[in-house]
């Protein structure tokens, strides 16, 4: 089963051309970047998120929902290697928020882009979803800047114990680098995906028991936090309001985040 991609194009708001050019890469990055948001409602509701191609069809496609970031990138993925893409998926660890030598385990998943007669891989993550976030294929150079849509970000290698080198991406936020995730180059089988997926959706102590919900615009950023939301508009200014009870929670999901809830949702598992 592989998506249907007219359906995928018309969820995402897309008609551009279908040949695998860098372009089009760029170009359907930035689209299901808009067109999706980031959420992890399922998880909240005591499900583990199914990455079967038809279900994420069902759910992220023909639903109104959203996922987060093994249900976006394994879909983006398959929707790519359709396209013509040489696709390689890596299992990375997240940074943000991570104590000094503080070792997270692999609980996302990003994506190696090879474009057919071109040269080297880009980096590629739809699933993400915070305000610094990929929103177009970063080259796979290291310490090479690339600014993309008003973001910039940078690869850079650190030494390992092991015998692979840690790549990290890292985002300019004000006057600092931040680091992002962090990965190796080391393939991550289908299995080993569905293991990871499993421990976020259902380990006691993962922070996605409680609930985010994110979505990027072309004139800003929303991201909602348990019952905190925050806005952040194009030029910088963010102000923040608190969301008070269950209506008002899915009225919010419904106008902002375009997702139709599904019964038991609410802030706090």
């Amino acid at each position: 089963m592989s998506v249907d991609l007219d359906k995928y194009f018309a969820r995402i708001g897309w008609d551009g051309g279908r040949t695998p050019t860098l372009d089009t890469l760029r170009s359907l990055q930035h689209a299901h970047v808009l067109g999706i948001p980031f959420e992890n409602i399922d998880v909240v509701v005591g499900t583990v998120p199914s990455l079967d191609l038809t279900d994420l069809e069902a759910k992220l496609v023909a639903g109104s929902r959203g996922g987060y970031c093994f249900e976006q990138n394994t879909l983006f993925a398959d929707v790519l290697e359709q396209l013509g893409y040489g696709v390689t998926r890596y299992t990375g660890r997240v940074r943000v928020g991570a104590r000094p030598g503080e070792i997270r385990p692999r609980t996302h998943l990003v994506l190696g882009i090879e474009v057919p007669g071109g040269e080297g891989r880009y980096l590629v993550d739809v699933g993400f979803g915070s305000i610094d976030a990929l929103l177009e294929p970063l080259p796979m150079v290291p310490g090479l800047v690339r600014e993309g849509r008003g973001r910039r970000h940078r690869l850079v290698l650190e030494e390992a114990d092991g015998p692979a080198p840690v790549w990290v991406l890292q985002a300019r936020s004000g006057d600092i680098w931040i680091e992002l995730v962090s990965f190796t180059l080391d393939a991550a089988p289908l299995p080993d995906i569905g293991v990871a997926n499993w421990h976020v959706a259902t380990h006691p102590r993962s922070p996605f028991r409680r609930l985010f919900v994110q979505r990027t615009h072309i004139d800003g950023h929303l991201a909602l936090d348990g019952t905190t939301l925050t806005r952040t508009a194009r030029d910088g200014t963010v102000t923040v309001e608190r969301v008070d009870g269950l209506e008002a929670l899915r009225e919010l999901l419904e106008s902002e985040f375009g997702i139709t809830p599904p019964p038991g949702v609410r802030p706090e598992r």
